[in-house]
């Protein structure tokens, strides 16, 4: 059964509720501004985790590639989107790492569409998310033009909903067990590692193919055991 099959009859329907030098935004800040584009008419926001099937704000092109220099892992908590305060889900965040690169989407705005795009990537990932941002070259997987510099959002050990490394194991079995306001942390993670499989099939992400093998052989031990 494939990973997709998975999602489609597990968990039960019951479980959903419907390094660089660093440039900051907050809440308190002029978005255009604390990123100095107010004189530009473009921007690139690169994601890597559910920016990549769910942006949720216009955009004027996408484009699949990398950064460098960091390595994706499920060690931030969410207590909102993909957990609760009780049961903080796992999502990616990245960790600087020389030999490693990262992929995943970017996308570009332009005109209007930076600031508002900024507006509500702002409350998603820093004033919800708890992340924060820097700017990054970006790595078009096509080719047909040389690094972007992007946008990207990044939560750290400061923050107080980091969880920090785990094994495969322990973090899929925390998955396993989350949900938040937008869906169940399985779903994340799926989406995720489908993403991966779809646009970089060439690819080989092992910490979140290792989770996700991790996660859906916990399901079939549970419903085996029936």
């Amino acid at each position: 059964m494939s990973s997709a099959d998975t999602l489609s009859c597990w968990p039960p329907s019951s479980w959903y509720v419907q390094t660089p030098p660093a440039t900051h935004v907050t809440p308190t800040m002029s978005l255009s501004h604390s990123i100095k584009i107010g004189e530009k008419s473009s921007l690139w926001i690169f994601g890597y985790g559910s920016l990549v099937w769910k942006p949720d704000f216009a955009y004027k092109k996408s484009k699949v590639g990398y950064i460098k220099g960091y390595k994706r892992r499920f060690w931030h908590g969410d207590d909102f989107y993909r957990g609760d305060k009780e049961h903080p889900g796992r999502v990616v965040t990245l960790v600087e790492d020389q030999e490693a690169c990262t992929w995943g989407m970017a996308y570009e705005v332009t005109d209007s569409q930076i600031e508002e795009s900024l507006q509500y990537l702002n409350m998603r990932e820093v004033v919800l998310g708890g992340y924060i941002t820097q700017m990054v070259d970006f790595i078009p997987k096509d080719k047909c033009q040389g690094p972007l510099l992007a946008l990207v959002y990044i939560a750290t050990s400061n923050n107080p909903i980091y969880l920090g490394p785990a094994s495969d194991k322990e973090i899929a079995a925390q998955i396993a067990i989350c949900s938040g306001n937008t869906g169940h942390n399985i779903e994340y993670l799926i989406r995720l590692a489908d993403f991966m499989r779809l646009y970089c099939p060439e690819v080989e992400d092992e910490h979140l193919f290792s989770i996700e093998a991790a996660v859906l052989n916990i399901f079939t031990v549970v419903s085996g055991s029936y």
